[in-house]
C-alpha cells in the first residue's frame, strides 16, 4: 500500500540533461510465456523471447513492428479469416476508474490481455465497433508494441472497419502506437464526421484504446495498463466497464483475425481486405485543436522572450513526443527547455508521476536561485500536470481555480463564459469560491474523469480538476496535461482496516462534536447522485468537514497495479493573504496531526509519515 498525503489551502532538453539509458540490454531479457490459444498459429509473430512451450500455442515476442521495412498486406481479398479461439475466465480483471492495471507479467500470461479485449468487444452494442473506426494509442511504455498487435487482430476478429494507431519518429526512437490520453481523446472527436462519411450508411465506432498505467513505473518487472475510451473521446461509463468484468467471468472463446503483423512504424494505410490500419502523426490533430483553444501567437510572445524562462519536463513520458513540436517549433522556446523529452519504454528507469517527490529535477531547477520563472511537467500518458513558478509550487486545486478564474478573458475558447465548474470531492474549495464569485454552476464529484464527461456532454461543465494533479476543459474529454501547461507502502489489509475503522466512526459521529480545536459540521462516506443520468457511486472518500470550512479526507485509491493506496486530503482556508506563503506543512500541522491521531494510521499501516507529500 502506499501512502500519500496531500495538504493544501487555497493560495492564490528534447533530450534529458543526462540522458539516461533505458536499460540498454533489453535485447537479452527473457520473459515468462504468453500462450495465444490456438494449434493454428494466429499469432506466430508474436512471440515473448525464450517462452516456454504451452500446450496450446507457445506465441514469443518478436517486434516486427519497429521494422522500418513496408508493412504487409494481405492483396485485396474481400474476406477477413476468422478463427474462434477457445479460453477460460481469469480471476482478476474489474476494470477500475482508470481501465485494467497490472504488473507486465499479469498482461503477458497467456490470454490475459487477449481475453479482455474480447470482454470489452462483448459488451459493447455491435452498431458501436461493427465497420466502425477505433483509435490506438499509448505512452511508449515496455510492451505496448507486442499489446498493439493482439488488440489490432481481436478488433479485426470483431469485425472493426478500421484502427488509427500513432507513431513517432524521432532523432533518438521510433515508438509505435504512441498516442497520449488527451490525444486519443482529442483525435476520436475530431474524426468523429470524417468518419461517417467515409462509412456511407453505417453506424460508425468512435472510440479507442489507451495503453498505459499512467503515472505507474513502467519496464518488464513493473506496470501496464489498457483503458478504452468511448463515443466522445470520455473514459468508458462504469455501465460498459461493469459489464466488461461480467463478461470476463463467462469468456469462453476470442476472435481473431488470420493477418500477419502489422507494420507501425510506417505513415500510412494497410489494407487486410475489408479491414485497414492508418499509422497517423500522433501530434497533429491534438495540435490543431490547441491552436483552436489558445492564442498561439500571445503565448509566443511570452515564452520566445529572452526574460522569460521556460523548462518542461516530460519525464521520458509520452509528452516527450508533443514538446518540441508545440513549445520548441509552434511557440519559439528553446530546445533547451525541454527535460528528459525522449519517450522511454521504461521512462529512464523513472517514476513519471508529476509530483514534488518524483519531478525532483525540475524541482531542484525550480528552487534554484536565479531559476526559470515557469515550470511544468506531465505524467506517463500526458493528462496529468504539475505546474511550478521560481521557488514556489502551485497545488493542483490551486491551478484549476487560477484557470477557471482567468478563462473568459485569457482563452479565446472561453471567449462566452464557461458553462460550469466542477472538481473531485477530495480537491480543496479554492475551485467553489471561484463558482460563487462568477455565479457559475458547480459541481462536486467523485473522483474519476467519467463524470466530469457526463457533466460536459450535457453541456453543464467547461472546466474542472481532480486532485491528483489532474485539470482540463471540454475541448475533450480527458484531463490534460499540456492543456493546463498552457492555460508510503504497506499491506492492503492494514489500509482497508484504516478505512473500515473510519466509516465505523462516522457512523456515530454527530454535528457539533469536537476533534481538538474543530467543531465538526459532519462527517459522511460520500455518494455521488449524476445528475445527468441518475446513476450512484457510493463510498468514494471518507470527509470530516468542520464549521470553518477545515476538511480532512481519507481514501483509498485504485492506480496501483497492487496493494493500495490511502490518499489523506488536507485543507483549511486562510483569508489572510499575509500568510499565504507559510509552508504547508507548517500551517496545516494542527489538521495533519488530527488526522494521522483520528485514522490511527500507524496502527493500522505501521506508517508513521506519507511516502509523497504534495
Amino acid at each position: 500500500m502506499a501512502l500519500n498525503s496531500i495538504a493544501s489551502r487555497p493560495t492564490s532538453s528534447l533530450l534529458s540533461r543526462k540522458l539516461r539509458n533505458s536499460n540498454g540490454n533489453d535485447s537479452s531479457l527473457a520473459y515468462s510465456s504468453l500462450s495465444f490459444f490456438n494449434p493454428t498459429p494466429l499469432f506466430s509473430n508474436i512471440s515473448f523471447r525464450n517462452a516456454s512451450p504451452s500446450p496450446l500455442l507457445s506465441v514469443s515476442v518478436r517486434a516486427s513492428s519497429s521494422s522500418t521495412s513496408p508493412s504487409a498486406t494481405v492483396a485485396n481479398s474481400q474476406e477477413l479469416k476468422i478463427k474462434s479461439v477457445p479460453t477460460q475466465p481469469i480471476e482478476g480483471q474489474k476494470t477500475g476508474t482508470s481501465g485494467l492495471r497490472k504488473k507486465v507479467k499479469e498482461f503477458m500470461r497467456e490470454n490475459y490481455l487477449a481475453n479482455w479485449i474480447q470482454a470489452l468487444f462483448d459488451s459493447l452494442p455491435p452498431e458501436d465497433y461493427k465497420n466502425g473506426v477505433l483509435v490506438l494509442g499509448g505512452d511508449g511504455r515496455y510492451f505496448n508494441k507486442e499489446a498493439a498487435q493482439i488488440i489490432i487482430k481481436i478488433a479485426a476478429g470483431n469485425g472493426v472497419g478500421k484502427i488509427l494507431v500513432g507513431r513517432l519518429v524521432s532523432l533518438f526512437a521510433i515508438l509505435d502506437g504512441i498516442l497520449s490520453t488527451p490525444a486519443v481523446s482529442a483525435v476520436i472527436r475530431k474524426r468523429e464526421a470524417r468518419i461517417t462519411r467515409l462509412f456511407v450508411c453505417v453506424v460508425c465506432a468512435n472510440g479507442g484504446f489507451i495503453m498505459s498505467a499512467s503515472h505507474n513505473p513502467g519496464g518488464p518487472e513493473y506496470d501496464w495498463g489498457i483503458k478504452f475510451n468511448y463515443s466522445s473521446g470520455q473514459p468508458a461509463p462504469e455501465s460498459i466497464t461493469d459489464k466488461i468484468y461480467g463478461n470476463t467471468l463467462s469468456i469462453s472463446e476470442i476472435k481473431v483475425a488470420d493477418i500477419p503483423d502489422i507494420n507501425l512504424s510506417q505513415l500510412g494505410v494497410t489494407n487486410c481486405g475489408p479491414f485497414s490500419v492508418e499509422v497517423v502523426d500522433p501530434v497533429a490533430d491534438y495540435l490543431e485543436l490547441l491552436e483552436q483553444v489558445f492564442d498561439f501567437s500571445l503565448i509566443r510572445s511570452l515564452i520566445s522572450r529572452s526574460d522569460f524562462r521556460f523548462t518542461f519536463d516530460a519525464m521520458h513520458a509520452v509528452t516527450g513526443a508533443y514538446a518540441k513540436p508545440i513549445f520548441v517549433d509552434k511557440l519559439g522556446a528553446s530546445i533547451d527547455s525541454i527535460l528528459n523529452g525522449v519517450p522511454l519504454e521504461d521512462f529512464g528507469h523513472g517514476h513519471p508521476d508529476p509530483n514534488l517527490t518524483y519531478a525532483k529535477e525540475l524541482v531542484d531547477i525550480m528552487y534554484a536561485e536565479h531559476g526559470p520563472e515557469f515550470g511544468a511537467a506531465s505524467d506517463g500518458d500526458g493528462d496529468r500536470n504539475m505546474i511550478l513558478g521560481s521557488r514556489f509550487f502551485v497545488t493542483p486545486s490551486d491551478s484549476v481555480a487560477i484557470i477557471a478564474a482567468n478563462a473568459e478573458k485569457a482563452i479565446p475558447y472561453f471567449k462566452t463564459g464557461p458553462k460550469g465548474l466542477a472538481r473531485s470531492m477530495p480537491t480543496s474549495g479554492a475551485l467553489d469560491r471561484v463558482a460563487e464569485k462568477l455565479n457559475l454552476p458547480f459541481y462536486e464529484v467523485p473522483t474519476g474523469w467519467k463524470f466530469f464527461g457526463n457533466l460536459m456532454d450535457a453541456g453543464k461543465l467547461s472546466i474542472c480538476g481532480e486532485e491528483s494533479f489532474g485539470t482540463g476543459s471540454d475541448h475533450i474529454r480527458k484531463k490534460d496535461g499540456i492543456w493546463a501547461v498552457l492555460s508510503l507502502e504497506c499491506k492492503s489489509e492494514g489500509a482497508n482496516k484504516m478505512i473500515d475503522y473510519l466509516r465505523d466512526l462516522i457512523s456515530k459521529a454527530k454535528t457539533g462534536d469536537v476533534y481538538g480545536d474543530y467543531k465538526l459540521q459532519f462527517a459522511d462516506d460520500f455518494t455521488y447522485t449524476d445528475p445527468v443520468d441518475g446513476s450512484v457511486v457510493a463510498k468514494q472518500g471518507v470527509r470530516f468537514v468542520f464549521t470553518d470550512g477545515s476538511r480532512i479526507i481519507f481514501r483509498l485509491s485504485g492506480t496501483g497495479s497492487a496493494g493500495a493506496t490511502v490518499r489523506i486530503y488536507i485543507e483549511q482556508f486562510e483569508p489572510d493573504a499575509s500568510k499565504h506563503g507559510v509552508d504547508a506543512q507548517i500551517a496545516l500541522k494542527p489538521l495533519i496531526d488530527l488526522a494521522l491521531s483520528t485514522s490511527k494510521l500507524k496502527e493500522f499501516t505501521g506508517r508513521e509519515q506519507p511516502t509523497v507529500i504534495t
